[in-house]
């Protein structure tokens, strides 16, 4: 992302802009909270994507109304409304494509033990604004009439680039330390340079992330990766101390350089990493891909465990990918992740150095179904990871990768073609086997099964005669 500051000018001319596409909202909602007697403004970061030109379709509002007399303002106006959110004095409602959000001026803040915020409400607008995290979150348009209120500097910040807090950062993140985990994933969304003060209070208070529930740890993690500039929101976790406590197999990867044994510096390789994996995102129809970002980021978290000295000065990390996917399962857990997600990861993790066995092209067509078959419905994920972990600066050494993934890529596809390799069987179904062997259900059905799955690996497919042969000859070694 560009570092230049914005102009003022460009800032206000693109808000105009975006503003005339919010007209059918912003305007009836404004006359009809104005003529109920209660203020209402569209806020925060709706109105920081305006200035930027890239507005979304989810709104926030806030209001002096109750959520009570905010839903039946509402009703009768939107298409559908919500409460789901009215414990923390929020009504949440839909009007044509926008989704819209809106919540009573509050406060809210945490107690030294507790997870969870507790919710007050305000009586003014600029108390509320007080309270954001960000000067470029903390702005407002009262409505009607569109009345910019920037009481802390928030346009010259967004115009600067720059990330500050309305009041000292030590108060802002004591009401709510995900706050400061929010500062590296905007630095990372926007491409923002964060405040040396915003950064000293996230050194000093980084441990008070620690009250925070997982569930929205987890969340916070899943934005910042799945911005256009992951790793510059994940230096500014490490360079601070959060992710000691929200991920600490990422500074573990910082290990201690040895002048008598030289070896990748694994942290800087694995950021390297994530940044290859993130440009090889076309390949998985180009959208950001958290399964892909998160195998990137974890794929040596095993080597510290793993790693061992020779005598000859070189290093090793044997069986680091087995390691490495016993603690991305066990973090990505701990993180509240979705089962899916946590096994496609962790399968990923535990598979992303198989594709050095392949050597100079030397597998059978057999190791290849095999490496097909267990990468299963991860394989253009895999791919992804495998060309990604190429940071080599010997041209001559990534070229040679580079060619042997690619006829390896070139042979999977001739064998899908061939043998429908995303789906391989064997020749037999259970019914199939039953009936040749003349047995019912039961063990010897699945062991039966499993030998043929082997030989359609290792020789590719029969016909139904060869299978019958081959089931029969495997049946009468058994007695």
């Amino acid at each position: 992302m560009s570092e230049e500051p914005l102009l003022i000018s460009d800032v206000q001319a693109r808000t105009v802009r975006e503003l005339r596409r919010l007209a059918p909202v912003t305007d009836e909602l404004g006359r009809r909270f104005a003529a109920a007697g209660h203020e209402i403004a569209l806020v925060g970061g709706p109105v920081r994507d305006a200035m930027l030109g890239r507005l979304q379709q989810d709104l926030d509002f806030t209001t002096s109304a109750t959520p009570a007399q905010t839903e039946r303002l509402v009703k009768g106006w939107a298409d559908a409304v919500w409460d789901i959110g009215r414990a923390f004095g929020t009504i949440g409602c839909r009007k044509g494509e926008w989704q819209v959000e809106i919540t009573t001026y509050r406060s809210e803040a945490y107690d030294a033990e507790s997870r969870k915020p507790a919710v007050q409400y305000g009586d003014s607008l600029v108390a509320d604004l007080e309270r954001r995290d960000f000067t470029v979150n903390a702005m407002a348009l009262s409505l009607p009439g569109e009345q910019l209120e920037d009481p802390f500097g928030g346009v010259v910040d967004l115009a600067e680039k720059r990330l500050r807090t309305p009041g000292t950062p030590e108060s802002s993140f004591s009401d709510d330390p995900l706050r400061m985990m929010r500062a590296a994933r905007f630095s990372a969304q926007l491409g923002f340079t964060v405040d040396p003060a915003v950064v000293a209070a996230m050194t000093d208070m980084a441990e008070r992330i620690t009250i925070v529930s997982a569930e929205r740890v987890r969340d916070e993690l899943v934005k910042l990766l799945l911005s256009p500039d992951p790793v510059r929101g994940l230096r500014l976790l490490v360079e601070t101390g959060l992710a000691e406590h929200v991920l600490p197999e990422l500074p573990a990867l910082a290990l201690e350089r040895d002048e008598h044994h030289r070896h990748k510096d694994v942290y800087e390789h694995t950021l390297t990493v994530l940044e290859q994996a993130v440009g090889l995102e076309d390949r998985l129809g180009g959208a950001p891909d958290l399964v892909s970002r998160l195998a990137a980021l974890m794929h040596d978290v095993g080597k510290p465990r793993t790693r061992r000295f020779l005598d000859d000065g070189s290093v090793t990390f044997h069986h680091h990918d087995v390691v490495g996917a016993k603690l991305t399962r066990k973090r990505l857990q701990a993180l509240r992740f979705s089962r899916d997600q946590v096994d496609a990861v962790a399968q990923l993790v535990e598979q992303h150095l198989r594709f050095h066995g392949y050597g100079s092209g030397e597998w059978t067509d057999s190791a290849v179904r095999r490496y097909v078959r267990d990468a299963g419905d991860q394989l253009e994920r895999l791919h992804v990871l495998t060309r990604a972990d190429c940071t080599t600066r010997n041209r001559r050494k990534a070229e040679r990768l580079r060619r042997t993934y690619d006829d390896l890529e070139t042979r999977i596809a001739r064998l899908a073609e061939e043998e429908e390799l995303a789906s391989i069987r064997p020749d037999l179904d259970g019914n199939q086997i039953m009936e040749v062997l003349g047995v019912g259900p039961g063990r010897e059905v699945g062991e039966a099964y499993r030998h043929l799955l082997e030989l359609r690996l290792d020789h590719g497919p029969m016909s139904e005669a060869e299978a019958v042969a081959a089931l029969r000859a495997w049946a009468g070694t058994r007695g």
